[in-house]
């Protein structure tokens, strides 16, 4: 990896991770104080709602945002096209989740749930208003922007949805903190992006875009509705406490896994593609990823799972107890999102959608396995169903995705295993303190700081590439911030 490639990648996805940490930190801080003044029953009601916004979001998209960022020349008409795609889109979705709303409310037996998903359908259309702008700034790895709209955004629509909850509002503080972040986020971004659209319509660039994207959007859907169907199976066959625990215990874990998932993939996608012609500088940029972003997610997935009963008990209180075992298990199958994100980025950048959509198909026939097991046993042997069909879906992923660069699964396993053995070591010793009889304030601390001293250690005697690697991007952070204090 080239000098300056390596430096736009670090200070890319050092914003990037800025953004999640910040960002995700204070929605995080702001789900706690609302988890307190609100009932895993109200959570259960919007974790319905959100699955639906979630899978309307995908079609919006329609691909078009990967295909813009892959393609290298792209002008304005391109641009332009795929924003007015994405604008109709979104009204017409909006039009049918407004008119499906009572049909939603009976088949999950919750009256309320039509008018809180009539209001939050504005969110699909609120969305798609910015998709482009930014896409225009994930293509130029400007993440110090987008850090900056996520912040300004987070802390005022954190602060509109803790003002609705002290004033009694329930379940609505929650709708109008979601929509009033994105509405927040798409006016900024539409101020810092500096790009406008006009009424410009290619078929030639529409063909072009889709013929790429709608690929990625049948699999992103598939993905999407899979992901999101676990909720749907909960909120039908279990209460609405139940499903209110299962979110809860999603949030936890995404915490680390989807936010780190997240930086891996706005930052990987844009800068391998940018050198997908020199498959010596790929193969290398993209082995170095693999093995510093898993050392970063075992450590901190296995460490999550470690801490889960105190942390919870910390956090948000003896009523959110029954999610503890959700999320210890939410964060084994989650450790592996990292993984899943750079090898399905491999085939996009190899221009392989049509693979990517086949893998998707298959993946998501094995996923059916564990729904079954949702419907007809019970909660606990869908989550775990899960975790083997995440296992099955990376060989997938990185078979495929190993053979452009002759970098195998085998291969990929070797490189993450010293860090899968540093994890794993830490979180039973960590785990195994909980077992003490210490109050969970005091045990939460002892647990985090002997977890970080152990990882320490540990690396610092096996001493591995990645970890050297972050050792050194750590302390030419922390010398430039010596120097600007000076």
């Amino acid at each position: 990896m080239s000098q300056s490639l390596k430096q736009q990648t670090i200070k890319g996805a050092g914003w990037s991770f800025v953004d999640n940490l910040f960002c995700q930190g204070i929605t995080f801080l702001v789900g706690l104080v609302l988890a307190r003044l609100l009932t895993p029953e109200e959570y259960g009601l919007i974790g319905i709602i959100t699955i639906f916004i979630a899978i309307f979001n995908s079609i919006v998209d329609s691909g078009f945002s990967n295909a813009l960022i892959r393609k290298n020349n792209a002008c304005d008409i391109d641009y332009n096209t795929a924003f007015i795609t994405n604008l109709v889109l979104s009204v017409l979705l909006f039009i049918i989740m407004y008119l499906f709303a009572p049909t939603m409310a009976v088949f999950f037996k919750q009256p309320q749930l039509e008018p809180l998903s009539k209001v939050m359908a504005s969110i699909v259309i609120i969305n798609a208003f910015a998709i482009i702008q930014r896409t225009i700034l994930v293509k130029k790895i400007d993440f110090k922007t987008q850090t900056k709209v996520s912040l300004v955004s987070s802390i005022v629509s954190g602060g509109i949805g803790i003002t609705m909850a002290f004033e009694g509002l329930g379940v609505w503080a929650l709708v109008g903190q979601q929509i009033s972040r994105q509405f927040l986020n798409s006016s900024f971004l539409w101020i810092y992006a500096k790009w406008y659209p006009r009424l410009q319509f290619s078929i030639k660039s529409f063909k072009e875009l889709f013929g790429f994207g709608w690929k990625l959007l049948v699999s992103g859907l598939i993905d999407t509705i899979w992901r999101e169907i676990y909720q749907v199976i909960i909120g039908k066959y279990y209460s609405a406490a139940t499903l209110g625990q299962y979110t809860r215990a999603h949030q936890f874990a995404s915490i680390f896994s989807t936010n780190l998932n997240s930086v891996v993939q706005r930052v990987s996608f844009p800068v391998l593609s940018s050198i997908q012609d020199d498959k010596i500088r790929l193969k290398s940029a993209y082995k170095r990823v693999i093995k510093t972003t898993m050392l970063i997610t075992f450590v901190l997935m296995f460490g999550l799972a470690a801490v889960s009963q105190s942390m919870i008990l910390v956090l948000v209180g003896e009523q959110w107890l029954p999610c503890v075992p959700f999320l210890q298990i939410i964060c084994l199958n989650m450790m592996l999102y990292p993984l899943h994100a750079l090898n399905l980025n491999m085939l996009q950048i190899q221009g392989r959608s049509d693979l990517f959509l086949k893998l998707e198909i298959i993946k998501k026939i094995v996923a059916i396995i564990p729904l079954l097991m949702g419907i007809f046993i019970n909660i606990y042997w869908m989550l775990w169903g899960s975790v083997f069909a995440g296992i099955f879906a990376y060989y997938l992923n990185s078979y495929y995705s190993g053979k452009f660069l002759n970098y195998s699964m085998w291969s990929q396993v070797k490189d993450i295993f010293p860090s899968f053995g540093i994890a794993s070591c830490m979180a039973i010793i960590v785990y195994l303190v909980s077992l003490l009889p210490l109050s969970p304030f005091f045990m939460l601390s002892i647990q985090v700081i002997i977890g970080i001293c152990i990882t320490i250690t540990l690396c610092e005697w096996i001493n591995t590439s990645e970890y050297k690697e972050l050792k050194k991007i750590t302390l030419s952070v922390l010398q430039k911030i010596k120097q600007n204090n000076k």
